[in-house]
């Protein structure tokens, strides 16, 4: 399993029992995840002390009881990135820590290249890929169907004092802006995706990560040329594993461009136990 330890402004404090303990800066969050299914002693007395804690409806949803005052917003560090932080719906904080590890990576991959580099960033959410690699001066085209998650993604620009890159931020469905780019004969030297376990096209159509996984990838293979850098594969999906991923990796962009595939879990480790909290599945393709 792949992770980083270093984060100094998120920390996984705990977790049991269905929950997450978590410090993001200077507040403290307890929140639902269905993979700690364990039941081990909460012992840490901050569960108790929580600034705010997500509570899931029987009837769907849910919402946040907040304990103690925290602002709306507000921001963490990781290394020389920026990020805006809030409490939203459906547990979410705008953040998922684990994958700073897929950007360290990314990060290394544009700085080697010696090189301009191009990155398409496709479901892109908040933009911490994109932040991270236009951090490399990357040029990035960063894609995501919603509106308020490309605005929050700007301001993540703006306070890691990355506006002034070159960027560009695009509103539209991953699948009808990748078929458009083939037409116009673009490519990138990266693409980057971390597509939903289920969704809605703008025409109501719906997605299913595990019926599409494959097509995407083939899709998106047409925006790569013989001297690209790297694809790279996330997923959340339970039923989509990371030596999936790899395997379709194999099949459809090594079998064309050549280079290697590997795959692995993403965690975050859990300071309480010395243990690593899977958090999901990642696969990469390189030249």
């Amino acid at each position: 399993m792949r992770y980083t330890k270093n984060w100094k402004d998120y920390e996984l404090i705990d977790c049991s029992d269905g929950e997450r303990l978590e410090r993001w800066g200077d507040i403290i969050l307890v929140r639902p995840d269905p993979q700690v299914i364990w039941k081990t002693p909460k012992t840490n007395p901050l569960w108790k002390k929580a600034n705010a804690y997500y509570s899931r409806s029987k009837t769907g949803g849910g919402h946040w009881d907040v304990r103690s005052k925290m602002p709306d917003f507000w921001s963490i560090n990781y290394g020389d990135l920026k990020f805006n932080i809030k409490t939203m719906g459906f547990k979410h904080t705008g953040l998922f820590p684990e994958q700073a590890v897929n950007w360290d990576y990314t990060r290394e991959i544009i700085k080697n290249a010696n090189r301009p580099v191009k990155v398409l960033n496709l479901f892109a959410y908040t933009g911490g890929a994109t932040i991270a690699c236009l951090s490399e001066n990357a040029h990035v085209v960063h894609v995501d169907a919603s509106k308020g998650m490309t605005a929050w993604a700007k301001e993540n620009a703006v306070t890691s004092e990355l506006s002034d890159r070159s960027v560009r931020w695009i509103v539209d469905d991953c699948i009808k802006f990748v078929q458009r780019e083939i037409r116009r004969g673009n490519k990138y030297d990266i693409i980057i995706m971390d597509p939903p376990s289920y969704g809605r096209g703008p025409g109501g159509e719906v997605w299913k990560l595990e019926d599409e996984v494959y097509n995407f990838v083939e899709l998106c293979s047409e925006l790569l040329y013989e001297d690209s850098l790297m694809m790279l594969i996330n997923s959340y999906t339970t039923g989509l594993s990371s030596s999936v991923m790899e395997y379709i990796l194999g099949a459809v962009v090594k079998k064309k461009f050549g280079g290697k595939v590997t795959s692995s879990e993403i965690g975050l480790p859990v300071t309480d136990t010395g243990m690593v909290l899977p958090c999901g599945a990642s696969a990469f393709w390189q030249k």
